[in-house]
């Protein structure tokens, strides 16, 4: 698999995202389990119409999300920030910097989320929380893409959580996915577009910091021309206690989604409940 990444690391973006499109649609027709989280993900957030029309557009691009991997884990730190071609709200990190307070950055499952912090650490130090794979090949290519010069990656265990805190305390950047699935113990019962979903309360526990928050998410461009950048603060000021911030997070993730559910990641199983985690309350 690293041979065929590195392989695949010299192809031109507009390349990797048409072979991307055919695995998505491959993926999609042969795992019923994908196609049916997929087909009930998109109809409970979007309704039954919205779903259909997007559907297409979204099977294409999870498989895109797949295969521009290599090209931005394994070529350098320039050429994988330069597939940014365009940038929408950058003052909103000048005002973030000026107020030395440290910097949150929440990056759902949309468009390309693996360009983000590379990007955002041409400018700055970053560190991005990261969930370390089952598979060995798979930690050495993470271990190798996504470590820069100023670009730190911190495992999501309790040693990962005291860097993010210390990166925050230093008046620096951290990243993180904010939408995914956590561990027994790890999470909280929160609405996500209206039902119950087992949620992360890291990323709630960060915005206590009192660190600057800003949504970001790259939209992937048609015909492989790269990404435009966007970063919004939130709609809201994160404010209450920890239960009371989770939900609203997850109220500005939809927020994202709903700019461009195409390429969101419909098929992750975002409902899931661990095992040994109790049902949500009859009240959700």
């Amino acid at each position: 698999m690293v041979l065929i990444f590195r392989f695949l690391s010299y192809w031109p973006l507009a390349w990797l995202h048409k072979l991307g499109a055919l695995a998505g649609w491959f993926a999609w027709l042969f795992s019923p389990t994908y196609r049916r989280h997929m087909r009930e993900n998109m109809i409970l957030a979007l309704g039954e119409e919205k779903a259909r029309e997007a559907r297409a557009a979204a099977i294409a691009n999870a498989g895109r999300s797949s295969l521009e991997l290599p090209r931005i884990w394994l070529r350098s730190l320039e050429e994988a920030a330069s597939l940014v071609v365009e940038v929408s709200g950058w003052e909103f990190v000048e005002q973030a910097t000026r107020l030395g307070k440290g910097i949150l950055y929440l990056t759902p499952h949309l468009g390309c989320f693996e360009v983000t912090a590379q990007y955002l650490s041409t400018h700055a130090p970053i560190t991005v929380l990261y969930r370390p794979p089952k598979q060995e090949w798979l930690q050495t290519m993470i271990e190798t893409g996504r470590k820069r010069e100023q670009l730190g990656i911190a495992a999501a265990d309790l040693g990962g959580v005291r860097a993010l805190f210390k990166a925050l305390k230093r008046g620096e950047a951290v990243g993180m996915l904010p939408d995914q699935a956590p561990r027994v113990g790890e999470g909280r019962w929160v609405n996500f577009f209206g039902k119950p979903a087992y949620t992360m309360t890291l990323a709630a526990r960060l915005t206590e910091s009192g660190a600057s928050v800003i949504m970001v998410w790259a939209e992937r461009l048609p015909g492989g021309r790269g990404y435009h950048f966007h970063l919004q603060p939130p709609t809201q000021p994160i404010s209450g206690n920890t239960d009371e911030r989770a939900q609203q997070i997850s109220r500005e993730i939809e927020h994202l989604i709903l700019q461009c559910p195409e390429q969101y990641l419909w098929g992750y199983n975002r409902y899931k409940r661990p095992r040994g985690v109790e049902p949500p309350p009859e009240s959700y």
